[in-house]
């Protein structure tokens, strides 16, 4: 149990824009920041962060909250252990108590295959630096690499015993269930028997961006050619190959500051340059690149350098990742080492600055790149030749971005000896091409439904709740401008000499809750929707007791549904941001500066909307009356109300 002193301390020191920033790549956009939304595929930011209100909020998805609940989201952490993971990254001591054997049964299912990674790396890392077997065969292995001790803890390296069931032995005597073991792929169990995946590995701990474990690489120390050099975990809950990069959770701050990212092929590639001071680079881990892993990059940085190492061969195939890489929208330049030489053997061999230098020199943009490999193969053969300026074509027409496409089609051109009017139409027939396949495909879709399914009955609109709108909207008021001072325009019901009731207005000075409080309680109006009845108490009570509504530490009181509706309301107001209106000399005019007006709007629209369906409820219980007497008293009630409709409507200049 983590005490309140120690969740007070966290939130007061953990910045939202910081915690956020090591995930996201975030820019400056007026008072807030906003970048690609970390929960869905785009191209167009929609995620934004207010460090003023310490909120979150993803339009996208309709996400949002505190930065725990980001963790939450984001990471899939408990609570506790987004708190510790805050606690951590500021410096804040917790106390943590040990888990007895229940609370592991407790834990989710989930929960438990990380608890169970985590146990693995602390076990692989602790087997390497304390055990006789790990220190003369592992770290041996790690230290003739040229990794210093400082390297091998940072990345966590570890050895797995050359025993058929060390780990799963220990993992058991230690209360972790063998199911958990065997689901983490970290123990292989046949009928009876279960013995180790990476017996006699070295090994690699694979983090997300968080630091969590999710998996592991083993490389054999053996020579023998029937064993696989390097394995990998299998697909897990936790762990999804094509989903993460090596390296990420250590070189994600360098990548952001740097605004560039370098990738490279094996985990030995990404220690080394780490090592040696180029600390902004990351690894597939020998897998195929894929969308999802370019997308993680894509938060942090628009920027990749892909780094090849001087194997000719391989080349070709590896192409098909810078493709990828385009059509993300990405930047990508190529570095390729002499032959002979990766980035480990480079960078073992080279100073910090030697290494930047020579990939600074060589490294050229991908359409430069492209045109000299695939020339070098086509030679003076004009077939060959048509063939690599097609596939230098398919692949602009992988950037989404039409400016990009036409400079490098320019350079295509240039660097080809071909026309651009060639190019350019080549271009076209692609594009076209793929809008007929996708069109195609879509009228075979709805084709296959028309036949399977029967013709759907017409869905009426949605009808806008008019009373949770207005709801809503004053607890946005009470939220932004609570405590704020205004003059605002009483409006008191009276009568002249010839009966006619009309509003006489009155100045008066007050806070917006004390206004909307007042308003409120005296037409006795209640909020229908529990949700808002509960937050106007909550709210209310806080800004009579302290007289003012410090919103980031509101939403930390509040539980998660309720704060993230909080932080829809509060973040709702700033989604215009997000279109950069004042680029295009559209200036939004800011809502603060007519406070009393919104206000007494807000209200004199409630009581509108109130006194309309009075009218209603007043109109049909008319139609049920058979005295007369009774008739002529509900009438009278309609005709009263239809008359403060009418003053209401005109104060809001609208027609009835």
């Amino acid at each position: 149990m983590i005490s309140k002193t120690t969740i007070d301390a966290v939130f007061d020191a953990a910045r939202v824009e910081e915690v956020i920033g090591d995930f996201v790549q975030l820019k400056k956009s007026g008072s807030n920041y906003k970048g690609l939304s970390p929960f869905t595929d785009e191209r167009t930011p929609s995620f934004m962060v207010s460090p003023v209100k310490q909120i979150w909020k993803d339009f996208s998805s309709g996400k949002g909250g505190s930065v725990v609940s980001f963790l939450m989201e984001h990471e899939h952490f408990s609570y506790p252990e987004a708190i510790k993971y805050l606690a951590k990254k500021y410096g804040i001591e917790i106390e943590e108590t040990e888990q007895t054997d229940e609370q592991k049964q407790q834990a989710t299912e989930r929960e438990s295959l990380y608890l169970v990674s985590e146990f693995a790396r602390e076990y692989f890392h602790k087997t390497l630096l304390k055990t006789e077997a790990g220190k003369a065969i592992g770290l041996t292995y790690f230290k003739e690499r040229g990794f210093s001790d400082e390297t091998i803890k940072k990345f966590d390296l570890g050895y797995s015993p050359n025993v058929w069931d060390a780990f799963t032995s220990e993992a058991i005597k230690k209360g972790y269930q063998l199911e958990f073991l065997e689901k983490t792929g970290l123990t292989i169990v046949k009928e009876e028997k279960q013995f180790d995946r990476f017996k006699g590995r070295v090994m690699f701990p694979i983090k997300s961006m968080s630091g969590r474990t999710l998996g592991f690489g083993g490389r054999t120390l053996t020579s023998d050619k029937k064993v696989a050099k390097y394995l990998n975990s299998p697909e897990s809950d936790i762990y999804h190959k094509s989903k993460v990069l090596y390296g990420i959770y250590e070189a994600k701050q360098a990548i952001a500051k740097e605004d560039r990212c370098y990738l490279v092929e094996g985990y030995t590639d990404v220690i080394q340059l780490h090592q040696s001071g180029v600390e902004n680079v990351v690894s597939s881990s020998g897998t195929a690149l894929t969308p999802e892993q370019i997308r993680l990059i894509n938060r942090l940085t628009n920027n990749i350098t892909v780094l090849f190492d001087g194997d000719a061969a391989g080349l070709r195939a590896s192409l098909r990742g810078v493709d990828l890489i385009l059509e993300q929208g990405m930047n990508v330049r190529i570095c390729t080492f002499p032959e002979g030489e990766d980035p480990d053997s480079f960078a073992r061999s080279h100073s910090r600055e030697e290494i930047r230098e020579y990939i600074t020199n060589e490294s050229r943009d991908f359409i430069d790149f492209k045109a000299s490999l695939l020339a070098s193969e086509a030679k003076n053969d004009p077939v060959k030749k048509a063939e690599t300026i097609r596939d230098m074509v398919v692949s602009i027409s992988k950037i989404p971005d039409v400016i990009k496409r036409e400079v490098y089609i320019k350079e295509c051109a240039r660097i080809m000896d071909i026309s651009e009017e060639v190019l350019f139409s080549s271009l076209a027939q692609m594009l076209q091409k793929e809008q007929r396949d996708a069109a195609r495909t879509s009228r075979k879709e709805k084709a296959q439904q028309t036949m399977n399914v029967v013709a759907q009955e017409h869905t009426p609109a949605t009808k806008i709740d008019e009373q949770y709108e207005l709801e809503q909207k004053i607890i946005q008021l009470l939220l932004l401008y609570g405590s704020e001072e205004e003059e605002f325009e009483e409006l008191i019901l009276e009568a002249d000499e010839d009966g006619n009731i009309a509003f006489q207005p009155e100045q008066m000075t007050a806070k917006v809750f004390e206004k909307v409080y007042l308003d409120l309680q005296e037409d006795e109006i209640e909020f229908a929707n529990q949700g808002f009845r509960e937050l106007y108490a909550a709210i209310i009570e806080r800004l009579n007791q302290q007289q003012e509504l410090a919103v980031d530490q509101f939403v930390n009181t509040l539980p998660s549904e309720k704060a993230a509706t909080v932080t829809h309301i509060l973040m709702e107001e700033e989604r215009h941001r997000l279109h950069n209106w004042e680029g295009k000399d559209i200036f939004v005019k800011e809502k603060k500066h007519t406070i009393s007006q919104v206000v007494s709007e807000t209200i004199l629209n409630f009581r509108r909307y109130l006194v309309n369906r009075k009218i209603e409820e007043l109109s049909e219980e008319l139609k049920e009356l058979e005295a007369e007497e009774a008739k002529r008293e509900s009438l009278q009630d309609v005709i009263d109300y239809q008359t403060l409709k009418k003053l209401l409507s005109e104060k809001l200049n609208r027609v009835l």
